[in-house]
């Protein structure tokens, strides 16, 4: 059993026991405001614990309502990345199939033979990646965008006079995220800001 099914517990006992204590103190207010040479204090004490107990209750309510509202966001949260460990899995096989394809495209022993190999290997790739997509899988592949710590890991930064320094140059191995959520971050190279021209002092 969880905290918040233990607590859920608690609070419903202690919600009945204030509603009791509600009622009970209702009653005796009730029946001390009708009783012949009722003190006016008895019965001012007992208006008051009737507010407490009702002050109670509403405490009680709302805890048992922030129960219940976390109690459902954290289902909802298992049954979204319920798969996360199992894409984990799949993702040295993307990997190994992306590297299948790229390492045919230089080659040059027989082009109908390795484009056919290519081929089927795309295909196979394409499978892969469509099937992750229908579970909310997306590739992070970030040439060309500005380097980001949450969904990129640097390593390492090169000059490049043609890109925008902290950008992206070059992608090692690309990244993935489940549904919006960052499985591995895409290893990146990026390019270093250009250096201030050193002043001769000498000069």
């Amino acid at each position: 059993m969880s905290a918040d099914d233990t607590r859920n517990d608690q609070v419903e006992e202690e919600l009945k026991e204030a509603a009791a204590n509600a009622e009970q103190a209702s009653a005796e207010a009730a029946d001390a405001a009708q009783g012949e040479g009722a003190e006016e204090s008895e019965v001012e004490a007992l208006r008051a614990e009737l507010q407490d107990s009702k002050e109670q209750m509403l405490r009680l309510q709302a805890e048992m309502q922030n129960i219940r509202r976390r109690a459902e966001q954290d289902v909802e949260k298992a049954h979204k990345f319920a798969l996360e460990k199992f894409v984990k899995e799949l993702l040295p096989v993307a990997d190994s199939l992306e590297k299948a394809v790229e390492s045919t495209e230089a080659q040059d022993v027989d082009g109908q033979v390795v484009a056919s190999i290519r081929e089927g290997v795309e295909m196979t790739l394409g499978l892969l990646m469509g099937s992750l997509g229908k579970f909310k899988v997306a590739q992070v592949n970030p040439v060309g965008e500005p380097f980001d710590p949450q969904l990129h890991e640097a390593m390492s930064m090169v000059p490049a006079p043609d890109a925008e320094p902290n950008s992206v140059v070059a992608v090692i191995q690309k990244g993935y995220t489940l549904n919006e959520r960052l499985v591995r971050p895409a290893m990146v190279v990026v390019a270093k800001a250009d250096e201030a021209p050193k002043i001769d002092e000498q000069a």
